[in-house]
């Protein structure tokens, strides 16, 4: 039932997904006229009030965080509150752009109404001089429309300064830009940790992230062996060792019985056992090693830099363990792959491991 087959006089106790909004026909209960803010908003404890019911549709969406009206272009997955702001969206699909200024040899366009009018204002309307930002300096005596405008100015011509200076006591930065000084305000007031009973402040972004990855991590643990992780992704990824049955890949190339777990693994296997690709070349000075995997070349660094720490060697995968080759015959097979590869199936056999 659509909010416009309510009645009137019904009321509506507040639920978390109304699916009916009490209108007022602009009267009180007392029976004084209400001429404005006659649609209401259900959801507690908001007390909302517009005037039109779309305006209080496009509200609604602040509470359910649906967006009735998707873009239907292809590949596009924007959904917007409102038929105007979906319009407005698929201007920038079509590339058309109705609004076209009416200034005299003018020949702009624009995407919205409101767009028109801003450059309207802003090129083509007469400002009064009283309305217009004047600069004081000895002998100047430009007129600007905006005060960032006569600020830019002042700075440029005149004191040779950023024109946006640091407010805090005993700081004399300046920056050029009102958006760098607000990131620089960050170094004064810091970032407050939000999580409940916590005073902690840190005083640059990273420290922050820090803390709050090391203090307030958010784990799930697995069911079946209690391991904890960091999000549910990494779970599902685990889950995945329990499961009864593992969907492999097989390799497709003859004489081979190798299976994989993942299709990037099984990429990794034909590159570096079947062609012998190894494009990852270690840059220090007198190294000629190369590597077939980005995270091997890694862990070789700690070779010239024993500082770092040394990478784990990632442990062979079940269905690998299984297909009965070992490392001392991957190796042999590598250092005998000399004559340029043949053409490789990309079809790829998903086989049921148990």
């Amino acid at each position: 039932m659509s909010r416009r087959d309510c009645d009137p006089n019904a009321i509506l106790f507040p639920s978390p997904t109304p699916t009916c909004v009490t209108r007022f026909e602009g009267f009180t209960m007392e029976g004084d006229a209400l001429p404005h803010k006659r649609f209401i908003c259900s959801f507690p404890p908001c007390a909302a009030a517009y005037d039109k019911q779309w305006k209080l549709d496009a509200h609604l969406c602040s509470h359910t965080g649906i967006r009735p009206h998707a873009c239907p272009q292809d590949g596009c997955a924007k959904s917007f509150c409102t038929p105007y702001h979906l319009a407005r969206h698929q201007l920038t699909h079509s590339g058309l752009r109705p609004f076209q200024c009416s200034a005299e040899n003018c020949k702009e366009a624009f995407r919205t109404n409101a767009s028109r009018a801003r450059h309207f204002g802003r090129v083509h309307a007469a400002t009064p001089e009283s309305k217009r930002y004047a600069c004081t300096a000895d002998g100047c005596g430009a007129l600007f429309k905006k005060h960032r405008q006569l600020k830019a100015h002042v700075s440029e011509r005149h004191t040779h300064l950023p024109a946006y200076a640091c407010p805090h006591d005993g700081c004399a930065m300046r920056f050029n830009f009102p958006s760098r000084l607000k990131r620089h305000l960050k170094v004064h007031q810091g970032y407050p940790c939000n999580h409940s009973g916590c005073t902690f402040r840190g005083s640059t972004w990273t420290e922050f992230v820090r803390h709050r990855k090391e203090q307030h991590q958010t784990q799930v643990l697995c069911q079946e062996c209690g391991k904890a992780f960091r999000d549910s992704w990494f779970l599902e990824q685990h889950q995945r060792v329990h499961a009864d049955t593992r969907l492999v890949y097989r390799c497709p190339r003859d004489d081979c019985d190798r299976s994989f777990t993942t299709t990037f693994n099984l990429q990794s296997h034909l590159r570096s056992f079947h062609d012998g690709l190894r494009p990852f070349a270690c840059d220090h000075p007198g190294c000629s090693r190369t590597f077939a995997m980005k995270q091997s070349l890694l862990r070789h660094g700690v070779v010239h830099d024993p500082q770092r720490k040394k990478m784990a060697r990632p442990k062979r995968s079940l269905p690998s363990r299984l297909s009965g080759c070992s490392d001392k015959m991957a190796k042999e097979k590598l250092a005998e792959t000399q004559k340029p590869p043949g053409p490789v199936d990309t079809d790829v056999s998903p086989l049921r491991h148990a």
